[in-house]
């Protein structure tokens, strides 16, 4: 199959995440305006990429005047989410600028409390790390006062933030009142979608590869 087809699909099953996950269950926000808006970018990074790579597509969708989310998404790579998250420490420090979290596809279901439910809304169909520049949220629509889109950034970008009864501790409850009461039917979508990805990628030629 040609790089072409292969990104295509890589789309098309995150798009699937995005919609029928993120969007429907009202997640977050901003994802669909975001979506529609042509304000998400993605990159793909193939096989078991290195930091550059990852920092050199992050830095180049983030150099985009339009990019409010960017998602820079690695479908061959095989990692564990410890993994995962320690890269994304390793981009923060090299981007301070964005705020960045990472989304794994193993992510378990924890509702004990919104905190730990985090991971579960990040499952993702593949590994991928997204990443909210700080600077352009000025422009976000229907924008709450400057302290407000600060913390709407760390939520975005997967910042530990503790602030009090505020957008993010706002959002972070319905999403968990959300899940608890939807999570076997949200729980499906994501088995269907992983499903769906598995047998898409080997028809087009897309396996997963070690991490470097």
């Amino acid at each position: 199959m040609t790089d072409a087809s292969r990104r295509a699909e890589v789309l098309r099953v995150l798009d699937r995440y995005l919609v029928e996950v993120v969007e429907r269950y009202e997640l977050c926000p901003w994802a669909r305006a975001a979506r529609e808006g042509g304000e998400l970018a993605i990159e793909i990074v193939w096989g078991a990429p290195r930091l550059e790579a990852w920092l050199a597509a992050a830095e180049a969708l983030l150099a985009r005047p339009t990019t409010r989310v960017a998602m820079v998404v690695a479908p061959e790579l095989a990692i564990t989410p410890a993994e995962l998250r320690a890269l994304r420490d390793r981009v923060a420090a090299r981007l301070p600028g964005a705020g960045i979290a990472e989304f794994h596809p193993e992510a378990p279901l924890e509702l004990a409390s919104p905190a730990r439910l985090v991971p579960f809304l990040r499952r993702a169909p593949d590994p991928l790390l997204q990443l909210v520049p700080l600077s352009l949220l000025d422009s976000v629509r229907a924008a709450p006062p400057v302290a407000d889109r600060a913390r709407q950034a760390q939520l975005l970008g997967g910042l530990d933030v503790t602030p009090a009864r505020d957008v993010v501790a706002r959002i972070a409850a319905a999403n968990h009142r959300t899940v608890s009461a939807a999570h076997a039917a949200i729980t499906a979508t994501l088995d269907d979608i992983a499903r769906d990805r598995r047998d898409s990628y080997a028809r087009v030629g897309i396996s997963r590869n070690p991490g470097p």
